[in-house]
């Protein structure tokens, strides 16, 4: 049986397996900064870590290189933690464990990693080659930005000091990415009064699983279910039809780049509603099994009974969460005029969750990459919410990556990559969020590209890499470095 440590290249998957072995979910970068520190420091390079917790690992040109630009080789180190319903996995203790499924690596119902593990492992088998040709490059591994990019925007000038930039962190082989959107994030706040359950109600649980999930930004226009957006549509089918139901809590998705994958409800229904609630909700799971038969075809939504809740949520607040969630976008909302086929504006449905002090907190996430379009989406979000009376906030967010078609790094990776596998590359920009714009703030000079192997469903417990293209890529990367033009 074929294991990763069996793989082609070795000398890629040897590291990649070697962080799989590594905790480090966002928030949590102790153990693999350690890590990054003590491999350098082995291999007798230059190693630092700035305050915010990014490395960079500096390693000298190969004799005849000398004259080359710098080469900046960028990845974020921290992983997004989804795992399946019934996976026993402590995401901050257990390594993750791999499989190799005919053409493609994945894990054993959690995410991979591989976003942007792979970058990782490229990085640190170039470090510690003695036989790859290269002029000097810069090793930078970036904490957290899985949760809000904060190693990139922490990053000081003169950390790095070389004058291109290869961001390891696309996830389709033979297309390069000269430019990618930006984003911020939403947040909506509801207030509410937990009142006493009554003892003549029925209670019950309603799910909705077996979605797909994916990345809110490469994967929003293939019309994924958003398991939050469903729930709140058949509580809204409830309240259409006259069923006396009370909320008693309300839980859906949970990362802010993640199409949600599962969501649930409990609810207090009248005896005399629970067979006509039943019925209903058949009718209402069958329509969307149609409508999601292309994309999402195990989807399910189950409703059991439950244990009677101590309280629930007073009905005018329920009502105005259903609604506003309801109302919300999802997706889609405009398309590039500039690049064919390219989402230029989106935002994600991403969480509900009831938080202390009688608190519902619901997170949104825009993106676009024309930056006042960003600005439309995540006002447009809000308004949703404040005529529900909720309290609205905005994060930061971060800075999109104009395209750069005159880019001499773009031209050097198209001509290489032609001359390799005898046909041309894909050049785009991305709907997904790249630390590239936040780069370009520090280092306003800085001529870059991103490209990567091929993964698919990252963000979800279905991400996989599929095993030929981390090769090709690798091999696009030599062929890359040894073309790095003269200073």
């Amino acid at each position: 049986m074929s294991t990763i440590l069996s793989l082609a290249p070795q000398n890629v998957w040897k590291h990649f397996y070697s962080l799989t072995q590594i905790p480090r979910p966002s928030g949590h970068m102790e153990k693999i900064t350690a890590f990054l520190l003590g491999f350098g420091k082995e291999l007798g390079l230059e190693s630092f870590v700035d305050e915010a917790g990014n490395v960079i690992i500096r390693k000298p040109a190969t004799p005849g290189m000398e004259n080359r630009e710098t080469v900046v080789l960028q990845s974020h180190v921290d992983m997004v933690c989804e795992k399946n319903n019934g996976t026993q996995h402590d995401f901050e203790k257990d390594p993750i464990e791999t499989i190799v499924d005919g053409d493609w690596l994945r894990a054993n119902g959690t995410t991979l990693g591989a976003d942007n593990g792979i970058g990782v492992a490229a990085e640190l088998a170039l470090l510690a080659s003695d036989n790859i040709e290269h002029g000097p490059i810069e090793c930078l591994f970036t904490i957290d930005e899985e949760t809000g990019l904060t190693g990139a925007k922490a990053l000081k000038s003169g950390f790095m000091t070389g004058n291109i930039l290869l961001n390891l962190d696309s996830e389709d082989e033979g297309q390069i990415f000269m430019g990618c959107a930006g984003g911020k994030d939403t947040q909506a706040l509801f207030h509410y009064q937990a009142e006493q359950t009554p003892a003549d109600r029925q209670y019950f649980r309603i799910d909705v699983k077996g979605l797909n999930g994916g990345h809110s930004g490469g994967e929003i226009h293939k019309g994924l279910g958003n398991a939050n957006k469903l729930l709140v549509r058949f509580l809204f089918l409830l309240k259409k039809n006259k069923i006396d139901f009370i909320l008693c809590s309300i839980d859906g998705g949970n990362l802010r780049n993640a199409i949600a994958r599962e969501a649930h409800a409990v609810v207090g229904l009248r005896p005399e509603d629970k067979e006509t609630v039943r019925i209903l909700l058949n009718h209402f799971a069958a329509d969307v099994e149609n409508e999601l038969k292309h994309v999402d075809k195990n989807v399910r939504l189950v409703m059991e009974s439950t244990d009677k809740p101590e309280t629930y949520i007073d009905s005018a607040t329920a009502e105005k969460v259903i609604y506003a969630m309801h109302a919300c976008p999802h997706g889609v909302l405009g398309m590039s005029h500039d690049i064919e086929g390219l989402v230029e504006t989106s935002t994600n449905l991403a969480s509900i969750k009831m938080k202390e002090n009688h608190t519902i907190l619901v997170g949104i996430s825009q993106r676009s990459s024309i930056e006042s379009y960003k600005e439309m989406a995540a006002n447009q979000v809000a308004s949703t919410f404040l005529l529900a009376g909720a309290e609205v906030s905005h994060g930061d967010g971060y800075p999109g990556w104009a395209p750069n078609p005159d880019s001499v790094i773009l031209k050097v990776a198209q001509e290489t990559y032609e001359r390799l596998f005898h046909k041309q590359p894909e050049i785009m920009a991305i709907h997904a969020g790249l630390e590239c714009g936040l780069f370009l703030e520090k280092y306003p000079t800085l001529d870059m590209i991103s490209f990567g192997p091929t993964l698919r469903d990252v963000h979800s417990p279905n991400e996989r890499i599929e095993i030929k293209t981390v090769g090709m890529w690798w091999s696009h990367l030599l062929e890359l470095l040894k073309n790095i033009p003269v200073k």
